[in-house]
C-alpha cells in the first residue's frame, strides 16, 4: 500500500510538471516554450540512440564551427552506439595541441580517442573575434545550465522570425521568441535541410533541432539513465 502510494505520488507530480507551457528563461521574463515528449522525461525516460547520433551529426555540422563541447571525450560516444573504429576514425578528424616533445616544443598531433573535443578557437579572444564580440557558450552542459534546459534549447532553435510591428532591432541581433527580451545576438543556426540524414529521417528544422537537443542532454547528463533506475529500484525495493 505504501509502495503504491509513493508511486501514485511521483507521478502525479510528473503529470502536474508536465502540463506547463509557459516558463521562466534564462535572464528572467515570461516566455512560452514549446514543450516536447522527450524519451528522457519521466521516471521511465531513456535516451533514444538514434536520435542522439542524428543530433551529434547536426553538432558536427551546424553548430561545432562556433560552439565547443569541451567536456566531452571522443571515447564518449561509445554511448551513442559507435564501435571503437568509428570512434577512432571520428577522433582522426581533429588535430590536438601535445607536447612538450624532446626539444620542449608544443605541437599538433591527430586526435585519440581519449582527447576532449577540441573548441574551434585558440581562445576566447578568437572566438569573440569571431562572433561581433560575442563568445559562444560551450554547449557541454548547456542542457542542464537553462530553466526547462531541453524545451528551452528547442524553442531557442525554431523561435527565430521576423520582429513584430513597432519592435526595432538593432544591427548583429535576432528576434527570437523563445529568448528572454527577444533579442540575441546569435544568427538561426537551422532553417531546415541543412544536413542529409542517412537513415531517410525528416531534416525539417524542427526534426534537426529535436535531435540536437536530444543529444545534447546526453552530453550534460550522460548518467541519466543510471539515476533514473537507481531511482527506481530504491522506490520499489527499498
Amino acid at each position: 500500500m505504501m509502495l503504491k502510494l509513493i508511486f501514485t505520488t511521483i507521478i502525479s507530480a510528473i503529470s502536474v510538471l508536465g502540463m506547463s507551457g509557459t516558463a521562466t528563461a534564462a535572464g528572467g521574463g515570461d516566455v512560452t516554450l514549446l514543450k516536447k515528449d522527450w524519451s528522457f522525461s519521466g521516471i521511465f525516460g531513456h535516451y533514444d540512440k538514434a536520435s542522439m547520433q542524428r543530433g551529434f551529426q547536426v553538432y558536427l555540422e551546424v553548430c561545432a564551427g562556433c560552439h565547443s563541447i569541451e567536456y566531452m571525450s571522443f571515447r564518449n560516444l561509445a554511448d551513442l552506439g559507435y564501435n571503437e573504429a568509428e570512434i577512432k576514425a571520428i577522433a582522426a578528424e581533429y588535430e590536438v595541441q601535445d607536447g612538450p616533445d624532446e626539444d620542449g616544443e608544443m605541437f599538433m598531433r591527430p586526435a585519440r580517442p581519449a582527447d576532449r573535443m577540441p573548441s574551434p578557437y585558440r581562445n576566447d579572444n578568437e572566438a569573440r573575434a569571431n562572433n561581433n564580440g560575442a563568445l559562444p557558450p560551450d554547449l557541454s552542459l548547456i542542457a542542464k545550465a537553462r530553466a526547462h534546459g531541453p524545451d528551452y534549447l528547442y524553442s531557442l532553435l525554431v523561435g527565430y522570425g521576423d520582429a513584430p510591428e513597432g519592435v526595432d532591432v538593432p544591427d548583429g541581433m535576432y528576434y527570437n521568441n523563445a529568448y528572454s527580451g527577444n533579442l540575441i545576438a546569435m544568427p538561426q543556426p537551422i532553417y531546415g535541410d541543412d544536413v542529409e540524414y542517412s537513415d531517410g529521417t525528416s531534416t525539417n528544422a524542427e526534426a534537426l533541432s529535436a535531435d540536437v537537443t536530444h543529444f545534447l542532454m546526453w552530453a550534460a547528463e550522460p548518467k541519466l539513465e543510471v539515476r533514473k533506475r537507481i531511482g527506481v529500484a530504491t522506490v520499489f525495493f527499498p
